[in-house]
């Protein structure tokens, strides 16, 4: 019953936006980048707003500072169990009043966590509003965690688990990080173990909520068609009740390992999923535009990056082949992944290495420079193309202390990364000596290796 409210509540907030948004927010492509509104509500919550009158609709995204690398020993996958209880009854409502109240005003009310922040975010019909805030405050104020959804939680999320050791993805990912991290608290599962999750109980997830709910590690980030003392008032509505300060907890820095090393964990599998990455750099760096116009040259491009097309158009090893930034707020990674056949594996990886190196010896050149920031500036539009998605960069603009005015500059600070700019920072990062690689499923003629 439970998970058919939920598909019920996302399409019918699906069918009323389709019906009620016929071209995208102003802020969107083609148009002029939208001015962000800092409004501080009564209660002394600062708030970054993007109005849009043309959409009678309003998302509103939350950060709490302190993701899952919080969850205490013994206990990972706590704040996820906790996140997946917000809408199972809060306040006066039990779980089928609560979500029917939800569903029946076509709102949404999502959450997730990543390493570093807790993510929480709603979206309302305007006309919707009073009811949808209040009950935003409801979950996240006072939430029930009774003995029956908990227990009905569990069992769902006990059954994701169980598929994640089937799945050569996951067990890649977790492998990788856990390697990587060792005892750090980057390593925990962000689900958690079946021995983790098991060991939780009502208390805990009580106890999470009132810890990390808390007035002065929230961000916020909105837009909608409501004026800024409107939206002030929403918000207080939903979070002035919040304690006034969350509980201190601290994530120390993490090392990468000095070395490179190759981790080969057996599957009968068809074809092998491999995870590499070396140490990045942080969202902060002095050099992370210029090693985000490189990264896509390498293996950020899609279709055009030279690892596709060493790796898939000139070899045909792989469907996909690809390379990323992963910033933490205390590690800084440069990733990437493919998945191939198993005869495949060890060439790839050579492909990868050479390609790596090659990039770190010789740059890019003027016309890969160009047609990297052509693309990087003409997409970031596209990345704005909701209200929900506009409310979260403002979170992650604070989150990231980029400045207010960051949606209008982020296009100059790429168009600014110079060849000079990219050879600095190809040499700084690009080395596969320090590669780490976990290979999952039966490759041929690559072993592990303790080097």
């Amino acid at each position: 019953m439970v998970a058919a409210i939920g598909r019920l509540r996302g399409l019918a907030l699906g069918f009323a936006v389709m019906l009620l948004v016929g071209v995208a927010p102003a802020l969107l492509a083609g148009a002029p980048i939208a001015k962000v509104q800092r409004i501080v509500t009564p209660a002394g919550i600062e708030i970054w707003y993007v109005q849009e009158p043309n959409i009678p609709v309003i998302s509103v995204s939350l950060g709490f500072r302190g993701g899952t690398a919080l969850d205490p020993p013994g206990k990972s996958g706590l704040a996820n169990f906790a996140l997946s209880l917000l809408d199972e009854g809060a306040g006066e409502l039990d779980s089928l009043a609560f979500q029917k109240a939800i569903v029946n005003r076509a709102i949404h009310l999502n959450s997730d966590a990543s390493r570093d922040m807790v993510n929480v975010s709603l979206q309302t019909l305007t006309r919707n509003r009073e009811v949808a805030f209040d009950l935003l405050g409801l979950a996240l104020g006072d939430a029930r965690f009774e003995a029956a959804p908990v227990e009905r939680v569990r069992r769902q999320i006990l059954n994701t688990l169980a598929d994640d050791e089937r799945n050569p993805r996951t067990i890649a990912a977790h492998s990788w990080f856990g390697d990587i991290f060792q005892d750090h608290p980057y390593a925990q599962r962000s689900n958690g173990t079946e021995e983790s999750v098991a060991a939780i109980s009502a208390a805990d997830l009580k106890d999470w909520a009132r810890r990390r709910f808390a007035r002065d590690n929230l961000i916020v980030g909105a837009s909608g068609d409501v004026g800024s003392d409107e939206i002030a008032r929403l918000v207080d509505i939903a979070l002035a009740g919040l304690p006034a300060k969350a509980s201190a907890a601290e994530v120390p820095e993490a090392v990468f390992p000095a070395a490179g090393a190759t981790q080969v964990i057996r599957m009968p599998l068809t074809q092998s999923v491999v995870i590499f990455g070396m140490p990045g750099l942080k969202r902060d760096d002095a050099d992370f535009y210029a090693a985000y116009v490189m990264n896509y040259v390498l293996g950020g491009g899609g279709f055009t990056s030279r690892l596709y097309e060493e790796v898939r158009e000139k070899r045909g090893l792989a469907y996909s082949v690809y390379s990323y930034l992963a910033p933490l707020e205390h590690a800084g990674l440069y990733m990437g992944g493919v998945a191939t056949r198993n005869d495949g594996v060890a060439e790839a990886l050579d492909i990868i290495r050479v390609e790596i190196a090659r990039l770190a010896e010789n740059s890019v050149s003027a016309e890969e420079l160009t047609a990297a920031k052509q693309y990087l500036t003409g997409a970031f539009p596209l990345r704005l193309d909701s209200g929900g998605k506009v409310a979260s960069i403002l979170v992650q603009m604070q989150f990231e202390a980029l400045g207010i005015d960051y949606l209008e500059r982020r296009n100059e600070y790429i168009s600014a990364v110079t060849l000079d700019d990219i050879t600095r920072v190809a040499r700084r990062l690009l080395d596969p000596a320090r590669m780490r690689v976990v290979v999952v499923g039966d490759p041929k003629d690559l072993a592990a290796d303790g080097s």
